[in-house]
């Protein structure tokens, strides 16, 4: 048998403050990883280790042995019946407020101890270098040593969405999932998030943004110095890609050579309830992909303002579409998410953002009709679909009562449905394709000259009225199945 070398074996520890147990899963944490990183310095300069080198995952592990009830307002923090309750946890430091406050909450409203110690699940190689500085892990090759033979490296088939989904009840060793993710399925994320957006994950904030035009990038950046010029403001750093930082409103951003995929931008408070904006481009693909990663986060609303074809005539270019219904023709979501699944509008964000269109538009009651409709958006994978026999797609989006259409929103509120985080969308009507007006060089020109601002200006208005929302109740039942977890 292959000798397996680990870090010194240490019993787990009960907690009755959340803010201990927090620094000692950061302890932990940082021990396993820094194991890791001296055993492969030492590879790189002395060649294969003659046994196998591991080190694990701290996890945080209570066990409730009544059916008493609960303050049940709020939707998390609490268990639903007795058992024993677990998680493997990956950097305790970026989720340090996260943690504390998912802690404290099941501590006091069940009166029991947690318990930190490390779990049986090994931390990746990949990951550990993920946070480990200049440290690469090379390519095949390199070595002299196949680099699985000695290190854990990340396994796919232990790493997936089955604890959202409701595909998974337990944990392989029988006890109850605590969290919605898993250590690795968290590292995972944190890694794709680096590469796609180019921004280090510690910087994403609690509210975030999607759009699908530069347009609004260079729109937010304007505002968010604009933003630094009020110390009243709390905004405290803007952020770009390349986590290149500025904190007066005159500090320079020279951009990067190559932009990743999907470029982010945060407007960052201290208590990073902040707004982050992701450029994530055209295509439900792209949402897709954004949201899956950014939702490990647990970020407490997303919304997309992007723009949109209006499907109807009484509509004008320009006007702002609030979805309160979602067609999803989009289908990337169709093996996790059925189609069969309601995606209900969040009363919450409806009102956000309505109220933040009166707001930016002077505008109230049946006025506001005039430059908003609310109805339901279709999402489409197909950019062309006007150039297809119009009896079929136009008479679904008929029948559907559709009154807009893209190629991103549906796989948001949809994404965001699945993963429980509060989302919404306000679109702009940038061409009409069933009537004529499409969207050609000189008047989309026209168009974003005059409309990105003032849709940005909504967006953002609408994070600040979430944002001073109580977190209970943005973060409703709404969104909480038959078997949650105690964690958001």
């Amino acid at each position: 048998m292959t000798d397996v070398l680990t870090p010194p074996a240490t019993p787990p520890e009960s907690f009755t403050d959340a803010r201990a147990a927090v620094a000692r899963l950061e302890a932990l944490h940082a021990e396993a990883t820094g194991f890791l990183l001296a055993q492969f310095a030492a590879c790189q300069r002395q060649g294969r280790p003659q046994g196998r080198v591991r080190a694990f995952y701290p996890e945080v592990r209570l066990t409730v042995d009544s059916f008493d009830r609960t303050d049940s307002r709020l939707s998390f923090g609490h268990v639903s019946a007795p058992g024993t309750y677990a998680t493997t946890v990956t950097r305790p430091d970026l989720f340090r407020n996260y943690l504390v406050q998912q802690l404290d909450l099941l501590i006091r409203n069940h009166g029991v101890a947690v318990h930190v110690g490390p779990s049986e699940t090994p931390i990746p190689l990949h990951f550990a270098v993920a946070g480990g500085g200049e440290v690469t892990v090379p390519q095949d090759g390199v070595l002299d040593f196949t680099l699985r033979d000695v290190f854990d490296v990340p396994d796919l088939s232990t790493t997936n969405d089955d604890i959202v989904n409701g595909d998974r009840l337990t944990n392989p060793d029988g006890s109850l999932p605590l969290a919605p993710f898993t250590a690795q399925r968290v590292d995972y994320s944190l890694a794709r998030l680096s590469h796609y957006t180019a921004t280090d994950p510690a910087h994403f904030q609690n509210h975030v943004l999607f759009t699908n035009y530069q347009f609004y990038v260079d729109e937010f950046e304007a505002r968010a110095r604009a933003a630094l010029t009020d110390p009243a403001s709390g905004y405290t750093a803007f952020v770009g890609p390349g986590n290149q930082i500025i904190t007066t409103p005159d500090g320079e951003l020279p951009g990067l050579a190559k932009m990743p995929q999907m470029p982010a931008y945060h407007l960052k408070r201290a208590d990073g309830q902040g707004i982050t904006l992701v450029n994530i481009g055209v295509g439900p693909s792209n949402a897709k992909t954004a949201t899956d990663h950014i939702a490990v986060l647990r970020p407490h609303a997303w919304l997309m303002v992007g723009h949109c074809a209006g499907l109807r005539n009484s509509q004008s270019l320009g006007d702002f579409v609030l979805a309160h219904a979602y067609l999803r023709e989009d289908h990337v979501l169709d093996a996790d998410l059925p189609v069969w699944v309601p995606i209900p509008a969040l009363a919450e964000i409806q009102i956000a953002l309505e109220e933040a269109v009166a707001e930016v538009t002077q505008l109230k009651g049946y006025e506001l009709k005039r430059i908003m409709r609310t109805g339901t958006v279709a999402t489409i994978d197909n950019r062309n679909w006007e150039l297809r026999d119009q009896s079929g797609p136009v008479a679904r989006l008929s029948q559907s009562r559709a009154i807009a259409l893209d190629m991103e929103s549906a796989t948001i509120a949809a994404n965001g449905f699945r993963f429980r985080v509060p989302y919404g969308t306000l679109l702009c009507v940038s061409d009409k394709p069933l009537h004529g007006e499409l969207k050609l060089p000189g008047m989309a020109t026209e168009f974003y000259r005059t409309q990105v601002g003032r849709h940005l200006e909504i967006g953002m208005r609408a994070m600040e009225r979430l944002r001073d929302m109580p977190l209970g109740r943005i973060h409703s039942r709404k969104l909480r199945s038959f078997h949650e977890t105690a964690f958001l």
